[in-house]
């Protein structure tokens, strides 16, 4: 057993949470919430009033507006609305305000607690120039490179001609693959800063660069943290989030795939990832990130997330902890309890192996485009060791307003082999109607002998599935009951993307005359 679960009706500093996000991030924080018996309240922009976190939530209070500026991002309307349904406790989630340090400020000016790190921890670790420098003083292995805050293009330029090209362009203060380039030669420089900045500019506010060494077969993990506020800093293992498409995350693992990862790499950055928590004094969960040298396994520092991550079910999985429910302890003062196995790093408190794959609506077979529009029918898979986190169901729509992530499916097994085999059955029997969808580009990866066998670094999907193309027709069932849907529901077939347990998933389904 993982965790000592303490009894939900203990007594709680937190009776009442605001929830500051949408979607399945919303849907698994209520969750949690109603298992601890905690009331939960959503707020919800105008077009999320009836979705499912709405349903779901104990309350919902209207943020008005659409957009995220005029809902999620607007500090002083969140905030008021927090405090005005009388919650004492406010969880941001993932994406808006969850690592916006003026936000959880004007949280506590209000009396509301932050179900994350103080704003002084959150600032630290949250630009990459002062968290690189803190790294260094650390001892952090960090990749060769210019961190120092208000360098200059030309400094930059200087910098990157010492280190040796290629090199990589990086926005101090943001995330996510924005503002950031790779430079081939000091020819390209010029532009590609240009092009780094301007574009962080437009993503954060803030066009301060950095520079540091390319490094040639990056594996990219990451170090799930929980740190109380009674001196207790758990690294609960490590994700391999090295798949990844225009620097976006596509599938997650935990553990680590990489060979010999465990034996040689896993005590140091263990180690390094538990420096820079404490480093910062941090109290919340948290993740660090590295890269990792496929060929020397030398692995180096690049950030730390100052908040609940996308891909956190996979450490839930293969740990049996809750990670809200750990916020929402932290932040009631009450100390971590966790297995003495993970505490001291042991491998064997593993439970297994999880993959999580990330549901969007696109269509992979023309450039990835954002697929909107009514679910028609949303049937996921179910059986052992399938878990399946989303904010969507049936007769839902998906908006144009926000992030095109429909749902995680995270897949559990004792061994990877197992959750790469329930794996290939949950992906097939994903039911999907009425947008178009990313599995059938997930199948493939799947089912690719070099991710089968973990060979695989950061750049191998770009490379591997660049100019993917599904090679699979429409079978006639599919065409039939696409057909019956038509009739009943007057819906127009081209409009229409299906996934099967029956047949293989396809792309742009089209009915015979």
């Amino acid at each position: 057993m993982a965790i000592k679960l303490k009894s939900p009706w203990r007594k709680q500093l937190i009776k009442k949470v605001f929830i500051a996000n949408r979607g399945e991030i919303a849907v698994r924080i209520i969750r949690t919430l109603r298992a601890m018996g905690i009331r939960s309240v959503l707020g919800a922009s105008e077009c999320d009033e009836v979705s499912l976190a709405a349903k779901l939530a104990d309350e919902v209070f209207p943020l008005g507006g659409n957009t995220a500026l005029e809902s999620y991002l607007d500090i002083e309307k969140v905030v008021t609305a927090a405090a005005s349904s009388e919650c004492q406790a406010v969880h941001p989630g993932y994406g808006f305000l969850s690592e916006r340090p003026e936000f959880v400020q004007a949280c506590q000016k209000a009396g509301l607690i932050f179900l994350g790190p103080s704003p002084k921890a959150m600032r630290r670790l949250g630009n990459k120039v002062e968290a690189k420098m803190m790294a260094e003083q650390l001892g952090v292995p960090l990749v060769p490179g210019h961190f120092k805050p208000g360098a200059s293009q030309e400094v930059l330029k200087s910098a990157a001609c010492q280190i040796g090209f290629p090199i990589l362009l990086k926005a101090s203060a943001g995330g996510g693959g924005r503002g950031m380039r790779q430079v081939a030669s000091q020819d390209d420089f010029d532009q590609q800063f240009v092009a780094a900045r301007d574009e962080a500019v437009r993503s954060f506010g803030d066009g301060e660069l950095m520079v540091e060494k390319l490094v040639a077969k990056p594996r990219h993990i990451e170090v799930q943290i929980a740190a109380d506020h009674h001196g207790g800093i758990y690294a609960l293992y490590e994700r391999e989030c090295s798949l990844q498409r225009r620097r976006q995350k596509v599938v997650e693992e935990a553990g680590a795939v990489l060979a010999g990862f465990g034996e040689n790499i896993w005590p140091k950055m263990r180690d390094s990832a538990v420096k820079m928590i404490q480093g910062a004094d941090y109290q919340g969960v948290a993740t660090a990130e590295f890269l990792v040298d496929e060929d020397t396994h030398e692995f180096y520092f690049l950030e730390v997330n100052a908040r609940l991550q996308v891909e956190h079910p996979v450490t839930e999985l293969v740990t049996g902890l809750d990670l809200v429910r750990i916020q929402i302890e932290i932040a009631d003062q009450v100390p971590i309890e966790v297995d003495h196995l993970i505490t001291s790093g042991n491998r064997d408190g593993l439970r297994g192996h999880a993959i999580e794959f990330r549901i969007i609506a696109e269509d992979p077979s023309n450039g990835f485009m954002p697929s909107i529009g009514k679910i028609e029918c949303f049937a996921p898979p179910t059986g052992p060791g399938i878990r399946v986190d989303s904010g969507f169901q049936t007769g839902d729509e998906v908006s144009r307003y926000y992030d095109s992530l429909l749902a995680k499916l995270i897949v559990f097994g004792k061994t990877r082999q197992e959750a790469l085999e329930r794996s290939s059955a949950a992906l097939k029997d994903f039911h999907i109607l009425g947008v178009h969808t990313n599995i059938p580009y997930l199948l493939g990866i799947l089912e690719n002998p070099d991710f089968q066998r973990g060979k695989f670094d950061v750049n191998w999907l770009e490379a591997e599935f660049g100019g993917w193309q599904s090679k699979v027709e429409i079978p006639e069932q599919a065409g039939l009951l696409i057909s019956s849907m038509k009739s009943r529901a007057n819906l127009d077939p081209a409009n229409l993307s299906a996934q099967g347990s029956r047949w293989p998933t396809w792309n742009k389904p089209q009915t015979s005359a």
